[in-house]
Order: structure tokens, then C-alpha cells, then sequence
């Protein structure tokens, strides 16, 4: 409710409350005062009397409850007292009638809904015998102005009593429209609180499963880097303690201790989420091609790479996944497969690109539990990259059938 709202029902109660005391005083300054110029002074202190009774009732009845209810039993006999008071009142003298007005706008707080009209229409009778020249009429003229008069209050009671119903439904149908909104804001704090419940487990969630994504990604730049780089390093060594030449030992240490530094550089990049080393200065066909070469000359396996397509710049992420799968593949084709010759295919489509890598091993069963122990986190690893950037990893292989792995990605450009 608003605060003119408010204001103007504050009013509203005090002019209910305190106007019968103020009509009641005019109404004996004017019997008094007119009284012996209408013939009326004998009527004087009976008029006075009435008064007093009428204020001594509406003391009692209404100011000092007021605040509480009063459309009640004693509420009832007030309005029916004060109401036939006023008419007496009035009969003894027409100025009186002042005081009857007052049920005009205050017989609703008193009666129910029903009962409003009965006391209006005595009031009409009342205020119409007034402005005619009082009771009772002395002549046939008279009657018929009273008959007139009491015609047009009765029209006005039924006007301010449409009125009032009118009012009563606005008033019922704001305290209904109130208690919906209410309502409605009750619900739409609950919603808010399930909500603010729910982003509260969403961003729990989100940041658990930020922390496990995380934590797989390092473990696969980890297998894919620091592993591969550790694993091609004891290689090296082993071949420089089996080498008979010198010249060969040491270039073998020599290789060594390059993939040494390459792996330091790659697991701070891994640390620091960047990309591989490789792809800072080549695109990713490039890179491809220095890999499988680099590969070949730490292995001495024959590895062909062949591009189809026409090569188009992918998001640094794609390439990244690209590479990633490609190196350990060669990897696990050289500690597993004992393969004499590798080929990698890089197809490049409308819609995506599709790396294969093949290899002429001894191949395994990818349905026996020989799989998870030859290929371990390696496989896994590169299936969840693949889907992490919304492709697919295919490994097929067959005991003695060597093996080949198929990856393929969205083809996004790089804008």
C-alpha cells in the first residue's frame, strides 16, 4: 500500500471517529439558535437531551473501542439508537438534521452490507423531512415537497450505496491482487533461494571439475612430454653403452641430452598451459613432419608422413591435440609394436581433420586386458583429448596385424 494510500484511510478513520461529536454540536448551536424564531424552544432541552445521549452513546460504542471491531452486537445498537435519535432529534427540530448526515458515510462500519440500505433510508426520511419544513407536514403542499425531497435523498442512497459497493469490491479485489503478489513473491524468494542453492553446487561442481580436468591435463602432458622425453633419453643412453664406436656413443649422448633440454622446456610449457614448443615457429604440417623425422632418426624406424587436402590453420588448442595424439602413437609403436616402418596421414576436409597413424608390428587385441596394460594411460589419454575438443579416437589392431590409430577433430579456423 502506498503512503498517500495510508494517509488518505487515516483521514478517512479520523473523520468517522470524531465527526458525530462535531455535527452533534452544531446541530444544538442551531436548535438553539432557531428555535424560537420556528416556534420550536419548548423542544429545546429535550433536544439537548438527546444529544447528550447520542454523544455519551457514540463514547461508549465507538471512540473508546476504536481500532477494534465494531460491526459487532454493540456496534448494531449504537447505529439503530443514534440513527432513531436523529430522527427525533430532527422531528423536534428540522435543523437537527445535520446530525442524521452523518450516517451517510459511516453506517457501513457499523452494520453489514445488508442492513446499510435500511439505515440510509431512514436517514433519507429523516434529512427529507428536514428540508421540506420538518415533521409532520401542516399542509398538502408541504407533503408533496416531502414526498419530492424524500424521492431525490432515496436516489442519492441508492447512487452513494452502488457507490460504496463498487468501492467495497475495488477495496476486496486490491486486498486479493495483494495477497497474489504476495504470494507470487513468496515463490519467487523461494525461486531465488533454490537458485542461489543451485549456482552455489553448480560453481562447487564447476570448479571440482575444473580441478579433475586440470589435473588430467597435466597427466597427460606429463605422460605425453616428460615420459616420452625420459623414455627416449634411457634409449639414447642404452645405445651409447652398446655402441662400439665412439663417434656413434657420443652422438647418441649428444641426442640425449638434447631431448634432456626438450623435455625441461616442454614440462614448463605443460606447467603453463601452453602449447607445444613445436608449433611456436611451424604450422601444424610442419610440425607433423619434424616429429616423424626426429622420431625416425631417434628409432631408426621408417616413418612416412603423407598430407592430403589442402591444410588449413586450425585453433592452436586443435593443433595441439593433433600433435599430441601423433607423438604418442609413434611412441607407442616404438616400445610396443616392434614395427619396422610407420606411415601418418593428415587429411585435411571441409569439416574436419583426420590424423592416422599406422604401423606393421605385432599389433594387440584392444578387447583383452592385454590392451590396458601395453597401452596403459597413452590411449586413454588421447581419447580424452579427442574428446575434449569435441573428435573421436579410433584404435584398431589384431595380434600380428600391426596397429592404427585414427583421430578426428572439428575443423575450426583460427581467426
Amino acid at each position: 500500500m502506498s503512503e498517500l494510500s495510508v494517509r488518505v484511510e487515516q483521514r478517512w478513520a479520523a473523520l468517522q471517529r470524531w465527526s458525530p461529536y462535531g455535527l452533534l454540536a452544531l446541530a444544538c448551536l442551531l436548535a438553539v439558535a432557531t428555535a424560537p424564531a420556528i416556534g420550536r424552544a419548548a423542544a429545546t432541552p429535550y433536544v439537548l437531551a438527546l444529544a447528550a445521549v447520542a454523544g455519551l452513546g457514540h463514547w461508549w460504542c465507538v471512540d473508546r473501542r476504536w481500532g477494534g471491531r465494531l460491526d459487532d452486537g454493540l456496534g448494531h445498537a449504537y447505529l439503530a439508537g443514534r440513527t432513531l435519535i436523529a430522527f427525533v432529534m430532527s422531528w423536534l427540530n428540522p435543523f437537527c438534521a445535520v446530525f442524521a448526515f452523518v450516517a451517510y458515510f459511516d453506517a457501513a462500519t457499523y452494520v453489514r452490507r445488508r442492513w446499510v440500505p435500511v439505515v440510509l433510508t431512514v436517514t433519507a426520511v429523516t434529512m427529507a423531512g428536514s428540508q421540506s419544513g420538518g415533521f409532520p407536514p401542516t399542509d398538502v403542499l408541504q407533503a408533496f415537497i416531502f414526498l419530492g425531497l424524500l424521492a431525490l435523498n432515496l436516489v442519492l442512497v441508492l447512487v452513494f450505496t452502488a457507490l460504496g459497493r463498487q468501492e467495497e469490491a475495488l477495496a476486496e479485489e486490491r486486498v486479493g491482487t495483494i495477497a497474489e503478489l504476495e504470494q507470487t513473491n513468496a515463490r519467487l524468494e523461494e525461486a531465488l533461494r533454490e537458485n542461489a542453492e543451485l549456482q552455489d553446487a553448480l560453481v562447487a561442481r564447476a570448479r571440482e571439475a575444473g580441478m579433475h580436468e586440470e589435473r588430467e591435463r597435466l597427466a597427460a602432458e606429463i605422460h605425453d612430454t616428460i615420459a616420452q622425453g625420459l623414455a627416449g633419453i634411457v634409449t639414447q643412453l642404452q645405445a651409447a653403452d652398446d655402441a662400439y664406436d665412439p663417434a656413434a656413443a657420443d652422438g647418441h649422448r649428444k641426442r640425449a641430452a638434447e631431448l634432456a633440454r626438450a623435455s625441461l622446456d616442454e614440462a614448463r610449457r605443460s606447467v603453463e598451459a601452453l602449447g607445444p614448443a613445436a608449433l611456436d615457429h611451424l604450422d601444424l604440417v610442419e610440425a607433423v613432419r619434424a616429429r616423424a623425422d626426429t622420431w625416425s632418426a631417434e628409432h631408426a624406424i621408417a616413418a612416412q608422413v603423407v598430407v592430403t587436402g589442402e591444410p588449413e590453420p586450425l585453433s592452436p588448442e586443435f593443433e595441439a591435440v593433433v600433435l599430441r595424439v601423433m607423438e604418442e602413437s609413434l611412441t607407442n609403436a616404438a616400445r610396443h609394436s616392434a614395427a619396422s616402418r610407420v606411415g601418418v596421414t593428415l587429411s585435411f576436409t571441409d569439416d574436419e581433420v583426420v590424423l592416422d597413424v599406422r604401423d606393421d608390428g605385432r599389433g594387440f587385441d584392444p578387447s583383452s586386458s592385454i590392451r590396458s596394460d601395453r597401452s596403459g594411460f597413452g590411449i586413454e589419454g588421447m581419447r580424452r583429448r579427442a574428446e575434449r575438443a569435441g573428435g573421436e579416437l579410433v584404435v584398431e589392431s589384431e595380434p600380428g596385424g600391426g596397429t592404427a590409430v585414427s583421430l578426428r577433430v572439428p575443423s575450426v579456423c583460427d581467426d
